[in-house]
């Protein structure tokens, strides 16, 4: 039983030692990989904006499974932009990597977001979730401003 444990133990630290840039073999698939995180982390945020805008039925459940998929899927696409991934078929501005630290927080920040709007989400409180999408959508549109070429 030690044994078993110790080679759990030790494949998890192996496994979370491995830079997440290692797992793509050309910048062109990293940037593949975070456009297609984005979209899907659009889709499932918009679902749950069009309840809170009053623009679709609310439904509870639904709004906290897009929830749980979107938070599940925020620390997706922050680690895509290593080395190379600013040239190619991508919109993202070169002040990512001129600025990465302020980038980082704001990604780090879009995940607390997306975390308190899973949390208000699992309530199945409308009004909940209406100031944590708000918060969220801020989040996003910050980002968007500071490092999205139009």
């Amino acid at each position: 039983m030690k044994r078993l444990c110790l080679a759990l133990c030790t494949a998890t630290g192996l496994l979370a030692a491995l830079p997440a840039s290692a797992q793509f073999q050309k910048p062109e698939d990293a940037i593949k990989y975070r456009k297609a995180s984005f979209t899907v982390m659009a889709a499932h945020f918009g679902r749950i904006g069009a309840m809170a805008n009053g623009k679709a039925p609310f439904d509870a459940k639904a709004a906290a499974e897009n929830a749980a998929l979107l938070a599940a899927l925020a620390p997706l696409p922050g680690t895509a932009f290593g080395p190379g991934t600013d040239k190619g078929e991508t919109r993202a501005k070169p002040e990512i990597w001129t600025e990465s630290d302020k980038f980082k927080a704001g990604m780090t920040k879009m995940t607390e977001e997306v975390n308190k709007l899973n949390a208000a989400a699992k309530t199945g409180d409308l009004a909940q979730i209406k100031a944590a999408f708000g918060g969220a959508a801020q989040t996003c549109k910050s980002c968007h401003d500071s490092y999205r070429k139009d």
